[in-house]
């Protein structure tokens, strides 16, 4: 089939591959704008683009897609596939392919509808998650359902980790469907809106550790968080982001947020509400990521048992 490609996040590359290496033509790839740096504001290109630059694939870069229908309707696709774009479609958009657009989404829909499934997952402690292959309707990710695998969690996974394997298991997916699209073979089932959950973009602020709550919640958000936004922590030397860690046993009558152990060889662990949680690895502001001892052993002495992590 002739397919317009609209994506722009790393999680959308093993996709764009997958279908280039498929039966199916690429007739244009769509992406996101490209966007200043914070830092320096230089120009950042999305994965998307950088792919699309480097295979030589015909290229655009839409303010606003839905202004732009009669454009791609010129290429006359048969179908359109989303991975990860971040511009809601047109009626009009939806309408135009000869088969629709349909969506890899990071879920099993219709749980965790909307822009941070995977990070949301890990934030309420899931063990399973996965991708879903929908067709696109002019509704949040309330599509029918034409493809779904589950992914076990061993539990220590990070959000960036969890990406990863699902664009994997999303690029073998969507050449499944779009194939069973092609053979009219695809079955399309619709969602049980009394299961559908939704979620929100995640923002920085959000990530800052509250010892008040339990050491699991927190080692949780810091796999939501972990690589971007990065949860983090307040402290006499500044900024800590907090990479990884572990949730570990405590049954102590200190306060939320006591240091409990500090050192080279013991780390640092700090009680929450129940239990407490043992940072594995950290980046301070300025510094490069690091696992504990190394951060301990060089910037240890700043750190007391029977002290209080700034919380707040």
């Amino acid at each position: 089939m002739n397919l317009v490609f609209i994506g722009t996040p790393e999680f959308a590359v093993p996709i764009l591959k997958a279908i280039l290496d498929s039966s199916h033509k690429v007739s244009l790839v769509v992406t996101q704008p490209d966007k200043a740096n914070v830092r320096g504001n230089k120009i950042r290109y999305s994965p998307v683009k950088e792919m699309a630059l480097s295979l030589g694939l015909p290229l655009a870069q839409y303010e606003r897609i839905s202004k732009n229908v009669a454009e791609i309707a010129s290429l006359q696709p048969d179908i359109m596939l989303t991975a990860g774009y971040g511009q809601i479609l047109s009626k009009e958009l939806i309408a135009m392919p000869k088969y629709g657009i349909i969506n890899v989404h990071g879920s099993l829909l219709p749980k965790y509808r909307g822009a941070s499934p995977v990070q949301s997952a890990l934030l309420n402690g899931e063990q399973v998650i996965g991708v879903t292959i929908m067709n696109t309707l002019f509704e949040l990710d309330a599509g029918e359902i034409i493809l779904q695998k589950e992914l076990a969690l061993k539990g220590d996974e990070n959000a960036g980790e969890c990406l990863q394997a699902l664009s994997y298991i999303g690029a073998e997916l969507a050449v499944v469907a779009l194939d069973l699209i092609e053979q009219g073979k695809a079955i399309y089932k619709k969602q049980d809106e009394s299961l559908a959950t939704f979620c929100k973009p995640i923002k920085k602020e959000q990530g800052q550790l509250d010892f008040f709550n339990s050491a699991l919640s927190e080692v949780n958000k810091i796999r939501a968080f972990t690589p971007n936004p990065s949860a983090f922590i307040h402290t006499k030397l500044g900024r800590i982001k907090v990479l990884a860690s572990k949730a570990v046993p405590d049954k102590g009558n200190v306060n939320a947020g006591t240091i409990i152990k500090a050192g080279a060889k013991e780390g640092l662990t700090i009680k929450c509400a129940q239990d407490a949680i043992a940072l594995l690895k950290v980046q301070p502001e300025g510094s490069k990521a690091m696992d504990i001892a190394d951060f301990m052993r060089g910037k240890g002495s700043a750190f007391s048992v029977g002290e209080l992590i700034v919380n707040g």
